[in-house]
């Protein structure tokens, strides 16, 4: 008598079920044999009922899917909240002036931005400026009388106020914020403030107290105590950020 020999066996599962009857499936196991040294292989099939799932199963699955979809849901909101968080702590107003921390221009040194909508080339964009002081310090230094803008300006600094560089950093923020707006700045030792006040005058000088000080029509003294000439000079600048600000958000 000849003998077989099974090598192996495979199942394979078709399922068979229609709509509103028990679930089937079509079960059929595949066995490789030996006959005389060849192969053979037998397939016997036969039909298998699913179970449908219980009550306590269906409800153990829905109990581990609102948990995975809890859990999803929280780290999402976590989420959110972390880059709220990060947006309010990271931007503020002052005066009505919006400013944004920025630690990547200069690496090492914190840098607060804002910025004036301007139009060049008849297409409307802003352009950026940096304080090197916290501009919510600023406000602590006294700023007395009332900012008018006239077509130019004229800006001296009496004393030497180099401050192992500040002193230029600080006079050209102040030209280039007031090219910006359109005022001619210029450099005139000779020039005085101008009771017609017909231009601005701007004198950057040493003093006792970190202030500024109106003294005529359109005439400034920015007073700057132990080198703080950027913390001075900031400060009008940022007088004038909030009178412009006021002139274009009446």
């Amino acid at each position: 008598m000849e003998k077989k020999k099974v090598k192996g066996k495979r199942k394979e599962k078709i399922s068979i079920s229609k709509e509103d009857a028990p679930k089937k499936e079509e079960v059929c196991e595949i066995f490789d044999v030996e006959k005389n040294g060849k192969e053979e292989t037998i397939k016997s099939c036969g039909v298998e009922e699913e179970k449908p799932s219980s009550p306590e199963q269906l409800k153990k699955e829905k109990k581990i899917f609102l948990t995975i979809f809890f859990v999803m849901l929280g780290l999402v909101l976590m989420f959110l909240a972390f880059l709220l968080f990060a947006y309010l702590t990271n931007t503020f107003q002052v005066n009505g002036v919006k400013f944004s921390v920025d630690k990547s221009t200069i690496v090492g040194t914190t840098l607060y931005r804002t910025f004036l909508p301007v139009t060049y080339n008849g297409t409307k964009a802003n352009y950026n400026f940096w304080l090197r002081t916290d501009p919510r310090k600023l406000n602590d230094i006294n700023f007395s009388g009332n900012l008018v803008f006239q077509s130019n300006m004229v800006i001296n600094t009496t004393d030497s106020l180099n401050c192992n560089g500040d002193g230029i950093i600080a006079t050209a923020n102040i030209l280039k914020l007031y090219n910006v707006l359109g005022i001619k700045v210029m450099k005139d030792a000779n020039a005085s403030c101008d009771s017609q006040g017909r231009y601005m005058f701007l004198n950057i000088l040493k003093g006792n107290e970190t202030k500024v000080e109106q003294f005529g029509p359109e005439c400034y003294n920015i007073y700057v105590s132990n080198c703080e000439v950027l913390p001075g000079t900031e400060r009008f600048m940022l007088q004038t950020f909030t009178e412009v600000n006021k002139k274009l958000n009446p």
